[in-house]
């Protein structure tokens, strides 16, 4: 049979005519990640096929939201130079602190993400400003990844500081997986890191994590203890050095209360406090297994302090706290891959220890992101919601009445038919947070919203604000959101309305 050239055109156009009809037949449906594919689906086996609209473009994209994004990069960007080596200059840190009130002269507020408030948001305020302008004021922020490193809350933390005094970086884990922007605390090689938050990890059953989630070690953990045992055992030592650091803002390199805490301290343990290598200190820690701050008191920041301990099975370490002698301390609590579900399951004894020596007045809780690709229907983000909302109020009840913001995530992109969007129910999830959190009493703050709502992800990667992974923020993107924060309670702190 031959083939002429019209035959062969002939055959093409009906083969394509036959294909653009099966996009008539193609179904979009959810995956269980939350995302939506187009194609046919038979049991677990799926064929990814377009529908005719999406085929034929008749869709219209949306448009991200983020025309209020410019003036906010213009402003922060006014108040505080943004390095294209993306790094802390020490700079930059002396200028924020000559002017810690931004000029409000020079700032559009209508382009700034508020805070939304429960009922009594002049009540919850009063509290607040009172609570920001005493002695001492210690703030916790909890939350996942994206506070890494003590990201967002570093910012925060020293701008509040310029506000109303305040110097160090406060909580420091001894044993850290990230890299810290406002420390310089490195253990020596045999501590070990056990964190509540840590699904791969084997938990230990007493579950006395602490207020901090976490906690280190320098030997092995027995199951029980007895008279043979402790005499087989030798005596192990372990030290802790603490140094300023290098690149932080000024207010972070100036510390002089330290305190180590620490809990379940079984067998004598002797601590040899040094600095610049001469023994300053020699104390016995206390042994009867229950929650302690040992501190340590200086009249100007220690420039080469080591802390040396000695015994024979460790006590659980929480960490230390550097802090200045008044005003505020934030402390940055990250957790990786934490949902936020994980408070309430720990010891509540050790907890609320923890929690009456350092009396925090506000608490921060950042928390969603991790749980965004899981969700199947709005159901399930309800649930979550309730789940998260218990474990706020298990943390708060542990506290003396501290203040409650909850931080929401921001927009989180996924593939859908090649385009990067956002998560079908993150709109969904952040309403639920908004409405849930404040009918309890919780203010919420939305970095979602913040950043332009719906489909703003891809703008801020286009702009270096956040990275690849559609996720996470760069640490120029850092620097912006979380002066759109600073600037959002700023603002309700000084409105006297």
């Amino acid at each position: 049979m031959k083939y002429t050239p019209l035959k062969i055109s002939v055959y093409l156009v009906i083969i394509l005519l036959i294909l653009f009809g099966i996009t008539f037949f193609s179904e979009a449906k959810q995956l269980q990640n939350g995302t939506f594919e187009e194609g046919f689906f038979i049991g677990d086996v799926a064929i990814k096929y377009p529908k005719s609209a999406t085929f034929l473009q008749t869709k219209k994209a949306e448009t991200p939201q983020v025309k209020s994004l410019d003036s906010i990069v213009n402003n922060v960007e006014a108040l505080i130079t943004i390095s294209e080596e993306e790094d802390e200059k020490e700079e930059v840190a002396v200028k924020v602190e000559k002017a810690p009130a931004p000029n409000l002269k020079k700032i559009d507020t209508s382009k700034v993400q508020r805070i939304h408030y429960p009922e009594n948001k002049k009540e919850y305020l009063e509290k607040l400003r009172a609570n920001l302008s005493s002695d001492q004021c210690r703030i916790i922020h909890y939350g996942d990844s994206q506070l890494e490193g003590d990201r967002i809350s570093a910012y925060v933390r020293n701008r509040l500081q310029g506000l109303y005094s305040g110097n160090g970086p406060g909580f420091v884990p001894i044993v850290q997986v990230y890299e810290q922007i406002s420390n310089d605390v490195v253990p020596s090689e045999n501590w070990t890191r056990h964190a509540y938050f840590d699904r791969r990890a084997d938990l230990f059953e007493h579950k006395k994590y602490g207020a901090y989630t976490s906690l280190s070690r320098f030997t092995q953990v027995y199951d029980s203890i007895n008279d043979a045992l402790l005499d087989s055992l030798p005596t192990t030592k372990a030290s802790i050095y603490i140094g300023v650091p290098s690149k932080p803002y000024n207010r972070l390199k100036k510390f002089t209360r330290i305190g180590l805490h620490y809990g379940n301290s079984v067998t004598p343990t002797t601590i040899n406090v040094y600095n610049n290598g001469n023994l300053i200190k020699t104390d016995q820690l206390i042994n009867d297994g229950n929650y302690h701050k040992y501190a340590i008191n200086f009249p100007e920041t220690p420039t080469a302090l080591k802390i040396e301990l000695e015994s024979k099975i460790s006590p659980d370490f929480y960490g230390l706290t550097l802090d200045g002698e008044k005003g505020i301390n934030l402390d940055n609590v990250a957790m990786r891959g934490s949902a936020g579900t994980v408070f309430a399951g720990a010891n509540s004894q050790v907890f609320a220890q923890m929690y009456k020596a350092l009396d925090p007045k506000l608490l921060i809780f950042q928390y969603g992101g991790n749980s965004v690709p899981y969700f199947k229907d709005s159901l399930h983000v309800k649930k979550y919601v309730g789940y998260l909302k218990n474990h706020v109020n298990w943390v708060k009840r542990k506290s003396n009445d501290a203040s409650v913001l909850f931080i929401g995530p921001g927009d989180m992109s996924t593939t859908q038919n090649g385009e990067m969007v956002t998560y079908p129910l993150l709109p969904y999830l952040n309403e639920t947070l908004k409405e849930v959190f404040t009918k309890d009493g919780v203010a919420y703050w939305s970095i979602y919203e913040a950043m332009g709502g719906k489909n703003s992800m891809p703008y801020w990667v286009d702009q270096r604000l956040a990275g690849n992974d559609y996720t996470h923020f760069s640490p120029s993107g850092t620097k912006i959101i979380s002066e759109i924060l600073f600037l959002s309670l700023y603002l309700d702190l000084t409105d006297n309305k």
